[in-house]
């Protein structure tokens, strides 16, 4: 028993393991999950319905999007900005490895006759032929990756946008690095039975890297059969940390904000956001 409470409450080093595939994977949390996504009033899987309006609404006039104007959401859930944006009239690419949460996306676009081409997959392995003018990656998805991760992903995104396409996504700054502080949290059926529709023993770690900026809940779950270990991993950025990112990736960071619907860049937000071009 003191070996194995010993390794739930072991620190790991950043990001040394990966299982956000297990987060969205599996069949009774994906359920859990897409119930938030699709809940308009509360910000958990995806933010809450007002916003995103708001935030459409923002982005279709910030990058002029019109009739055909090529976009690609990256981790695009349920089909929340994709089946928005195809309203407009774009064209739409939507990809995501939550079987669950494309499949409510694809029924939601055949019963409105959008032709939105949906991909379920890992956009960690995603190819295409085809060229975008804009990429999304919404929700701080970038701050779940590893380091070499958001360089692929930022390559990825270069080498699939048309000359002078951008990028918008959003980060987790160091405010919110700051605000967040190490505890250990041990219930049954921890988060009220997100983890397993049976009874469950978990364990939640939060542990903090002062060096690198990262945070790490890491939750034990042990069930009557086994125990499993999800990592969510969140890396903090300043604008000056991100931009070297992306510039290292052959970008130009445009213009910062405070959030995806284009307020003002605010340094004690939570969270801000970046436009970049492909130079």
């Amino acid at each position: 028993m003191f070996r194995e409470l010993e390794r739930i409450n072991t620190r790991p080093a950043p990001f040394e393991f990966y299982a956000a595939k297990d987060l969205w994977t599996d069949e009774h949390t994906s359920e859990r999950m897409l119930a938030f996504h699709l809940n308009e009033d509360i910000d958990v899987s995806s933010r809450n319905g007002e916003f995103i309006e708001r935030s459409v609404e923002w982005i279709v006039s910030r990058f002029g999007v019109e009739a055909g104007m090529k976009i690609a959401d990256f981790g695009c859930g349920p089909g929340l900005y994709t089946t928005r944006l195809a309203r407009k009239q774009a064209d739409v690419t939507g990809i995501d490895f939550s079987q669950r949460s494309i499949r409510h996306a694809r029924e939601i676009a055949a019963r409105e006759g959008l032709p939105i081409h949906y991909v379920h997959q890992d956009y960690l392995e995603f190819e295409t032929a085809e060229r975008f003018d804009l990429i999304l990656m919404i929700m701080c998805d970038f701050c779940a990756l590893g380091p070499s991760q958001r360089v692929w992903i930022l390559r990825r995104f270069n080498a699939i946008l048309k000359p002078g396409g951008a990028v918008l996504l959003d980060v987790y700054s160091l405010a919110a690095f700051d605000r967040r502080q190490e505890a250990c949290l041990y219930e049954a059926n921890l988060l009220d039975g997100f983890w397993s529709p049976g009874r469950y023993y978990g364990f939640q770690n939060t542990f903090k890297y002062e060096a690198e900026k990262v945070i790490l809940d890491k939750y034990t779950i042990v069930e009557p059969t086994h125990t499993r270990t999800i990592y969510n991993w969140l890396q903090c950025f300043s604008p000056e940390s991100l931009t070297r990112e992306f510039e290292d990736c052959g970008f130009s960071v445009e213009a910062m904000y405070s959030d995806v619907a284009g307020a003002s860049f605010d340094p004690s937000s939570a969270e801000f956001a970046a436009v970049a071009r492909k130079n």
